[in-house]
């Protein structure tokens, strides 16, 4: 898989989670797969029309524009049993309000058009429906106190950011601890991360991580495991969730 992913600028993961089904493959990823095994002509023509019969869409495939690397995100975020996530600059997206979303996704793509900003601002919204559908995602975010005080959007902007985030922290599958200012360095200094658990025994843990140059996904045991202790460590000096609501509130509180 590993080799897989190198020979076609792929993650690991995704190969895996081609491989096992657990992510759906799209026809031209099915294509470069089949060249990249000599799989016969033929049986390519065949197994072409087998993929095109048996594509189900998950519902952001109907945003075809996004970069395969966010769909493929998106899939593992849905996939996901569990959450948990460091964000030591911005709120995590699952998290966030319209406006706050619009003025993060329109620094970062500050050369697309405003209607892809807003196609990726409903995307965003609508990754959102995971905490409040049947079986909701469990997401425990640990929150730098700098995302809670950076001025997002604007004040109203980010005052009605921090109020909705009081409002989604009483959700029963919901934690958010806020990591203050005053425990000086600590080890989520090198960035934001998410470790992604899922509900086959099977799946491993993964790690997800986005750069300037793209996203990287951990998976090896060892790796997961050492994250998996720094999160244990940042939540373990974060305020406990309900000091971690005071303080939010505090922060509106002043902004009025």
């Amino acid at each position: 898989m590993e080799e897989v992913g190198e020979r076609l600028g792929w993650s690991a993961t995704k190969v895996s989670r081609i491989e096992t089904a657990r992510v759906r493959v799209a026809l031209k990823d099915t294509g470069r797969l089949l060249d990249l095994y000599a799989v016969d002509p033929a049986k390519q023509a065949e197994l072409l029309d087998l993929a095109k019969d048996a594509r189900k869409k998950g519902w952001w495939q109907a945003y075809g524009d996004l970069p395969t690397e966010y769909t493929t995100y998106i899939g593992l975020e849905a996939e996901a049993a569990s959450m948990r996530s460091f964000a030591p600059t911005v709120l995590p997206g699952i998290l966030q309000t319209e406006d706050y979303a619009r003025a993060v996704i329109r620094s970062a793509l500050s050369l697309s058009s405003p209607g892809e900003i807003e196609r990726r601002v409903e995307v965003r919204m609508a990754r959102q429906r995971l905490l409040i559908q049947e079986t909701p995602l469990r997401l425990w975010t640990v929150l730098d106190e700098a995302v809670i005080r950076r001025p997002v959007g604007g004040p109203a902007a980010m005052r009605s950011q921090l109020e909705r985030l009081l409002e989604v922290a009483d959700l029963p599958n919901l934690t958010v601890q806020v990591l203050p200012f005053a425990i000086g360095v600590h080890p989520g200094t090198n960035g934001a991360f998410q470790i992604m658990e899922f509900p086959e025994p099977a799946d491993p843990d993964v790690v997800f991580m986005e750069n300037f140059t793209g996203s990287l996904y951990v998976e090896r045991e060892t790796d997961v495991y050492r994250y998996t202790l720094v999160f244990d460590h940042l939540r373990a000096k974060a305020l406990d969730p309900d000091d971690s609501r005071r303080l939010i509130a505090e922060v509106v509180a002043r902004s009025n």
